[in-house]
């Protein structure tokens, strides 16, 4: 039984969009027909002809989006398979910062940063920027970090909050052709050296302290533990300090040879050295496949991989994301709660190629939970992001809707991890009832999206709405065979995609040989060993059958490794979350579930295993024998007896990854025998909790040996 049948109770749409036929979807299905003397009349007929014509997709793509730079005459070889990560645009010359200052407006708000008050700011200001005051910083800090011997390919790294500052160095960074490393303020220092031994940054950007939870929290001290953690593994970079909370500088913690930013850009201004005569800033204009920035995994089990992007690649699937298929405008105020280390502070901050407001929030989420959602009326927010997990926590206990008004709302975007059905129901009814519900679905590799928003096209209850535009995504069998519609499988992109990372760090002509050589057989091993040719992502899906011309939406159901697989019928984890989170995740409840996670343990010395479903209750509470009858029957009457967990086991906490991911691959890990010595506790927010989890799975193999 498969999640799809919870979904086909509910075939009617959450939400229609108004006028289809107007969106900048079917305006580029105009120009495609127009171009290419076609009669292309739905979604899926556009869909269809930009992964079976990806040179002529992706060259209207770069005309329809605006794109500044230069394009030349190569678009891709369309008969390349991913494997062999084929060159884009090889006679293109672009600078992704170029592209997102376009816009030089005195009136138009580039950005407002807010941040969580605390007893001593409780009502915080909001800082803003105006697109031509951020054209003009980032000129200053071009300047400053070419005046310091910043060059092309040198890594310029952050260890900050979401503020405005580390945007602008961000953007800095590319203009001059370097690569952007960036790492959370909440990440611990021994987990950033990880990072940044690898790339080996020549700067470094820090702020002072970071707010969370109504405190502030110095982050010196952190900053200065991770300089000694590199002080024998890299040359000493140079440091700049934001201030944030107007710390004396002075004190015992600031680093002799540390730079404040205000100094910086004023090092900067002086020097005049990154614009023209005219006043333009210097822009670099590379090749397409110019790296941009460096994104890590999440490496529970290993040192995070450096995964690097095309600065071409991410410019131009961002515009065909934003203007094409979301229908964003300049107009837009554009949120979403993210940390500087996962990629969606990237998809943030690539909203500036749109001309509209970014909205950059530091902070705990939901300490109160009617925060944001008064950002939202005080700032006019049409553009809402965050994650699943949010979205649950917020449902177990505020109802946005009858506290705000939030008229103002077009999207809500969701990623980290599957949205449940029932969240698609408690944003219509808790949230907006009109609003355009994105859960979308990429990751750190692509540092985009594989499906996701289209302002075109219905939003169905628990599916994503669509395969994105040029995205050639299939589901495949374990044998790697194309499956039909409604079938689980294996997350597959067929055809190369812009976005494909230009490798692992380091890129030839950056490290030894034999690094070179180690990091592309990384790649390789992460991507291309599963299926001939093609790119696995690792994730098991069901694409369903088409309705209203989507192509079909996709139902996540879990990571493929984490696939539950007892008697040898397959399921994604998500199947029996969605059944928690609709019988036992709301208030009313007769038992609450705060939190889960299931996990596969081998049995019969491999040859089968059995499912094993930790759960996190209330303070309080404990698991009772009806409790346990209660969960098995609800799972059994709406999924299948192969979905029935054979235990139950309450827990303390449940394992989440620094980016607010739920772990499931490493608990399956070590309670099948794994050591813990194997886990990098560095990547995870709560790694003191895996010590029950060792201990249980110890208990756990003595009863099925």
């Amino acid at each position: 039984m498969s999640a799809l049948l919870t979904v086909q109770h509910h075939a009617r749409p959450l939400f229609l969009p108004q006028d289809p036929v107007s969106s900048p979807v079917f305006r580029f299905l105009q120009r495609v027909n127009s171009a290419h003397a076609l009669a292309l009349a739905s979604y899926f007929d556009l869909y269809i002809w930009s992964t079976a014509r990806l040179d002529a997709f992706w060259d209207l793509v770069w005309d329809e989006t605006n794109i500044i730079g230069v394009k030349g005459s190569h678009v891709v070889d369309n008969t390349a398979l991913p494997s062999a990560n084929p060159l884009w645009f090889k006679d293109a010359r672009v600078n992704w910062a170029e592209n997102m200052l376009h816009c030089r407006s005195e009136l138009r708000i580039a950005l407002i940063e807010a941040i969580e008050p605390t007893p001593d700011l409780p009502n915080p200001r909001l800082r803003q920027l105006s697109y031509a005051q951020l054209y003009s910083l980032v000129a200053d800090a071009v300047s400053a970090l070419l005046f310091y011997g910043v060059k092309p390919g040198d890594r310029v790294a952050s260890y900050s909050s979401n503020c405005i500052e580390n945007v602008v160095a961000c953007l800095a960074t590319s203009a001059i052709g370097a690569i952007w490393v960036s790492a959370a303020a909440d990440f611990g220092p021994e987990g950033v050296k990880e990072r940044f031994e690898q790339v080996q940054p020549k700067f470094i950007f820090a702020v002072d302290a970071v707010v969370y939870n109504h405190k502030v929290h110095p982050h010196l001290p952190k900053l200065s533990r991770l300089l000694s953690g590199l002080a024998d593994l890299i040359s000493p970079p140079k440091i700049v300090i934001i201030n944030t909370f107007s710390h004396d500088q002075t004190s015992q913690s600031w680093g002799e040879d540390w730079i404040a930013w205000e100094d910086f850009l004023s090092k900067g201004h002086q020097s005049n050295l990154g614009r023209t005569e005219t006043g333009e800033i210097k822009w670099n204009r590379l090749p397409f496949d110019a790296p941009l920035w460096i994104l890590f995994s999440s490496g529970t089990t290993g040192r995070p991989k450096p995964i690097v992007h095309r600065a071409g690649g991410m410019l131009l699937q961002a515009k065909k994301e934003f203007a094409i298929c979301g229908d964003l405008r300049p107009d837009d105020v554009f949120f979403y709660y993210t940390t500087t280390g996962w990629m969606m502070w990237n998809f943030l901050v690539s909203g500036l190629s749109i001309g509209c407001t970014l909205v950059l929030y530091d902070g705990s989420p939901l300490r109160d939970p009617s925060l944001l959602w008064k950002l939202v009326d005080d700032l006019g927010i049409t553009i809402f992001g965050t994650s699943a997990k949010y979205l649950d926590q917020l449902s177990k206990g505020y109802r946005p809707r009858e506290h705000h008004d939030l008229s103002t709302l077009r999207h809500i975007y969701s990623t980290g991890s599957p949205l449940a059905p029932p969240l698609y129901d408690y944003v219509y009814e808790h949230i907006h009832p009109k609003v355009l519900l994105g859960s979308i679905t990429g990751g750190t590799d692509i540092c985009s999206l594989f499906a996701g928003m289209c302002s075109a096209l219905p939003v169905y209850r628990g599916e994503i709405q669509c395969r994105m535009l040029g995205m050639a995504v299939e589901s495949f069998s374990a044998a790697g065979t194309l499956n039909p519609p409604d079938e689980p499988g294996e997350l597959v992109c067929v055809k190369p995609f812009p976005c494909m990372p230009l490798g692992f760090w380091p890129l030839p002509g950056y490290g030894t040989e034999a690094d070179v050589e180690a990091a592309l057989k990384r790649f390789h091993q992460s991507y291309f060993s599963e299926f001939e040719g093609v790119w696995y992502h690792g994730d098991h899906i069901l694409i369903t059958a088409s309705k209203s011309g989507n192509g079909g939406g996709i139902i996540m159901l879990g990571r493929s490794d984490g696939v539950l697989n007892p008697g040898g019928i397959r399921f994604g984890s998500s199947e029996i979350y969605e059944v928690l989170d609709l019988c036992f995740s709301h208030p009313t409840a007769e038992f609450m579930v705060v939190d889960y996670l299931a996990v596969g343990q081998k049995t019969e010395g491999g040859a089968d295993e059995r499912v094993i479903l930790f759960v996190k209750l209330p303070p309080g509470q404990k698991i009772t024998p009806e409790f346990e009858r209660k969960v098995k029957a609800e799972i059994r009457a709406r999924r299948s007896p192969r979905h029935v967990p054979a235990r139950i086991i309450q827990v303390s906490d449940v394992p989440y990854t620094l980016n607010g991911k739920r772990v499931e691959v490493l608990v399956k890990k070590i309670i099948n025998g794994a050591p813990l010595s194997s886990v990098n506790p560095a990547t995870l927010s709560n790694p003191e909790c895996l010590e029950f989890y060792h201990n249980i799975g110890q208990e756990l193999r003595q009863e099925c040996p």
